[in-house]
Formats: structure tokens, sequence, C-alpha cells
């Protein structure tokens, strides 16, 4: 997991109305939801890490630059790590609420 492209093809296939998902450098898939609080979102970045991504959440002002909370290591195809992030975001969305 390694190209652009790739992670683009995660990402459409997370896409879910609850969360804004973009392409960052370096590379991972960001994922961003309103936390009612300006300019600190709450934050899920899915970074490449072996033959997957790692998925790591982060609560509203902390620095992107550390490590975040672990939530998952997902693998497969993009298409199947796609679908397997957009159940983890699903899944916070309901605890994030703003």
């Amino acid at each position: 997991m390694s190209s652009p492209a790739e992670l683009a093809r995660v990402a459409k296939a997370a896409e879910t109305h609850a969360w804004d998902l973009s392409v960052t450098a370096p590379l991972a898939v960001m994922a961003t939801r309103d936390s009612g609080r300006i300019g600190e979102p709450w934050v899920v970045l899915a970074s490449p890490a072996g033959r997957g991504l790692r998925v790591s959440f982060f609560q509203p002002g902390d620095a992107l630059d550390t490590e975040g909370e672990l939530l998952a290591e997902v693998s497969g195809n993009p298409r199947e790590m796609g679908r397997a992030l957009r159940t983890i975001l699903e899944d916070l969305a309901e605890g994030t609420a703003a």
C-alpha cells in the first residue's frame, strides 16, 4: 500500500456520510468529523503498515504527528480495506456525535 492511487481507492470505498475523507501527504487516508470545537475535529488516520493499513484515532486537539489510539490494522485489497475502514468510521460516528 504505497501509491496515492491505491489509497484513493481505499478512501472511495470507505466513504460515509458521517466523515469527510481525503488522501494526505505523507501517504495516508484521513477521515475528519466535526467535534463542535472550531479547528479541532475528530480525526482517523489510516497509514500504510506492512501489507495493510494501521488505523489510528485522534481526539480533538491531539497532535497528528504523534501516535494516535490504535483502533485496528486492516489488510486485503483496497476495496476490502476501504470497507473495513468504513465500518470503523460508522461505529465511531455514534460515539463522536457533535
